[in-house]
């Protein structure tokens, strides 16, 4: 291809330098992630073995490939990544190694027979590196940690944390600083609030909570001439003990966010502030942040105001609880919290309100299936359940909703630097994509050129009721953009609000607990400045000074900036150590099932295959293409779908189809199906089991199990070290074509509000 084709910033960059990141692929291949707006520069197997995913290159762009796509040639590994890696300790041909659990490492780690540190073969393990790749050499490390076996209770989460850096231990210094903290409130923390302890506020929150961040009440009000509803939303008042620049904020800066698996928390915030001092426990005194509102008859926020205050939660209700009160105001629930009832009633009457505003503003709510993973105490799935979604949950969701915005909109007004939750509309590359789906199912449904959430609200209700309606949901949600944190305002699409924060979460998110020093200044007639001098973390040390309304410098607004990807990075990172945790358990699960037939629907289609959710099961696998049939498929993608070119069979989201679960990598957190035609004998796969998922009495041995799954490691490797020798695959993966070597076991990634 002649450079005279190539676009002139493309001409301009070659042979130029750029700093980045490098991520490795599972393939042998890497890409270099720059911070600015240049695109992905792709690595070579051969440039990849100079350096490991996660260290900071700099590389010289030196071709361009047919797709116009930049290939870099490693110059200088600017940093080498500190973190140590985690992978299983294996001992073959006389030699210690560790092979990463992360396959983007794509190395394993040569370790002197005097540093596994007592380590056994096939244990966890987490390894330092002492030697540092070369283009001739592996790199060499010492094991610094011994995690246990791999099948230990918990021992994903284990390796989840560590690969993907979450910070799960506190600093001495927090911990000392926690264990200082009183067990309740003192006389002096109640000077300059006011007493709302005899306001009967409520907290709302999932059977197996344990901390509560937010309390409400409600009652009617006049609102002008009209009726309306005086809402109070009370938070826990956090920034009261986690104080700028302290050993707990630098603690809670690093995490910015509370990371949840099942059965277990990474709490932001230790113990003693996220479940006690901090947590609105029902009737003990807390001090909180209120968000006092009027709300009118057609749900429009008339009036705010925002307060410190001292509050007693009167009772701690489950969704559950309160729903069953809704649904009969003369059940036993009912009964049981007589004096609370007529509270809860005045609650749904101003969510019916704020319902029917959301409708008005066209904000999006897309109809979706959230699941839960029920697990027994061995940490191993029992079942996974639909998570049930009651008017009590759409409740408190209102409520917090009306409080963020009102925050929101406070913080504007005195033209205040903070943290506001933007989420973008659709950019032109994916609402073409959208467009043409949409065109292709011949329906007239269609966007305008610059779509309003309105728009795709009334796509996402037009088409409800449609067999294909999850597939067309599924095809909006991924036309929009992910929601950040920036100080730059450009409102939130989804919502449909033109300015929009998180302040209902302090304990568990980082953004909030800045937002409430930011209301606390407004309200003291002062500014909270972020101190961008500081070094470690930089956002998290701040002061406040008198005066409003000042144009912040450029490096406050830098930290600001900074703070926001800091957390918007964080909150993807938790986000992607859930997924990878829900996805082990998943291959766990259904490497008890091998061989077994299930129904399912396809969920996406690939260039590569199918995905196929199992009925029942919410678990998700692939088909591979070469599965299908003995012909040539084509993948649509406007259409989202394969066609076979001869026969002219079409495979698309929402198909309906049997398959036999025929492998699962653990490794790799992929579940293959193999497609089961009509009339078609199940394959053996394995010796039979019962159906708990146990071996019957003529079936193998545990060791004869473990052997097998060995063997299939090593197979597995061999295989990828002879396609390393072969050559690279050009071109990035994207989505889900990054898994074309196997299914996927985690779910679907949702775009956060």
């Amino acid at each position: 291809m002649s450079t005279s084709a190539r676009p002139t910033q493309n001409e301009a960059s070659l042979m130029s330098e750029v700093e980045g990141v490098v991520q490795g692929h599972r393939d042998g291949h890497g890409f270099v992630l720059t911070l600015a707006t240049q695109p992905d520069i792709y690595l070579s197997s051969q440039e990849m073995r100079a350096v490991l995913h996660g260290d900071k290159v700099k590389v010289r762009v030196v071709r361009y490939d047919r797709r116009n796509r930049p290939e870099g040639r490693v110059l200088e590994i600017v940093e080498r990544r500190k973190a140590p890696i985690i992978g299983r300790l294996l001992h073959e041909g006389g030699m210690w190694l560790v092979a990463p659990e992360d396959k983007r490492y794509g190395q394993d780690i040569l370790v002197p027979a005097k540093g596994t540190a007592g380590g056994k073969v096939g244990q966890v393990v987490a390894v330092q590196l002492t030697e540092p790749p070369s283009l001739h050499a592996q790199p060499v490390g010492r094991v610094t940690e011994v995690l246990g076996e791999i099948d230990d209770p918990g021992m994903e989460i284990e390796i989840a944390v560590r690969k993907y850096e979450v910070p799960h231990r506190f600093s001495e210094e927090a911990l000392a600083q926690a264990a200082k903290l009183p067990d309740k409130i003192r006389p002096s923390d109640r000077k300059n609030r006011i007493d709302l302890t005899d306001v009967p506020l409520v907290t709302i929150d999932g059977e197996d909570a344990r901390d509560f961040d937010d309390a409400v009440f409600c009652e009617p009000a006049k609102v002008g001439r009209s009726k309306g509803w005086r809402l109070i939303v009370a938070i826990a008042d956090v920034s009261h003990y986690v104080r700028p620049g302290e050993a707990l904020d630098r603690d809670g800066y690093e995490r910015a966010t509370s990371v949840y698996f099942p059965r277990r928390v990474i709490p932001m915030l230790p113990e003693k502030i996220s479940n006690g001092l901090c947590s609105l426990n029902p009737q003990v005194d807390r001090l909180s942040l209120v968000c006092d509102m009027l709300i009118t008859a057609g749900g429009d926020i008339h009036a705010y105001q925002f307060y410190p205050a001292v509050i007693c939660s009167h009772a701690r209700f489950t969704y559950t609880e309160v729903a069953a009160i809704l649904a009969n105001t003369r059940g036993p629930e009912a009964v049981r919290y007589a004096p609370l009832v007529p509270h809860l009633l005045h609650l749904n009457d101003v969510y019916r309100a704020l319902l029917k505003a959301r409708a008005a503003r066209g904000a999006v709510d897309f109809a979706t299936t959230e699941t839960q993973i029920v697990c027994d105490d061995n940490g191993r799935i029992e079942k996974i359940v639909p998570r049930t979604r009651t008017e009590a949950h759409r409740l408190i969701e209102e409520a917090m909703l009306a409080a963020n915005v009102s925050c929101a909109d406070f913080i504007k007004r005195g033209e205040h630097p903070s943290l506001y939750r933007v989420h973008e509309g659709p950019t032109p590359e994916r609402k073409a994509t959208l467009q043409a789906y949409l065109k292709a199912l011949g329906l007239g449904l269609s966007l305008s050129e610059d779509p309003t959430p309105g728009e795709y609200q009334a796509l996402a209700e037009s088409t409800k009721g449609r067999p294909d309606a999850a597939q067309i949901h599924s095809m909006l949600l991924r036309s929009m953009q992910q929601a950040i944190y920036t100080p730059i305002n450009s409102g939130h699409f989804g919502l449909a609000y033109e300015a929009y924060t998180h302040f209902t979460s302090p304990i568990r998110r980082y953004p909030d607990l800045l937002v409430h020093r930011v209301i606390k200044a407004l309200l003291g007639g002062e500014r909270y400045h972020l101190d961008a001098a500081a070094e470690a973390p930089p956002p998290a040390k701040g002061k406040a000074t008198r005066g409003r309304k000042v144009k912040p410098s450029a490096e406050e607004t830098a930290a600001w900036e900074l703070t926001g990807v800091h957390c918007s990075a964080n909150e993807r990172r938790a986000d992607e150590a859930s997924r990878d945790v829900e996805a082990w358990l998943k291959c766990m699960f259904m490497r008890e099932r091998l061989g077994e037939e299930y129904a399912g629907t396809v969920s996406a289609a690939t260039t590569f295959g199918l995905f196929v959710q199992l009925d029942g099961l919410y678990v998700e696998g692939l088909v591979h293409i070469t599965e299908l049939g003995g012909e040539y498929f084509r993948f649509d993608e406007t259409r989202q779908e394969l066609r076979g070119e001869r026969s002219g069979v079409r495979y698309a989201v929402g198909t309906r189809l049997r398959v036999q679960v025929s492998r699962v990598d653990l490794d790799g957190r992929k579940i293959d199906f193999r497609l089961v035609r009509e009339g078609e004998g199940v394959v053996p796969l394995r010796p039979s089991r019962d159906r708990f998922g146990g071996r019957g009495k003529g079936g193998g041995s545990a060791q004869a199990e473990l052997a097998d799954i060995k063997e299939t490691d090593r197979q597995t490797k061999s295989a990828t070290k002879a396609a390393r020798k072969s050559g690279p695959k050009s071109g990035r993966p994207a989505g889900k074509a990054g898994a074309a070597a196997g299914g996927r076991a985690g779910k679907p990634v949702r775009r956060k509000k």
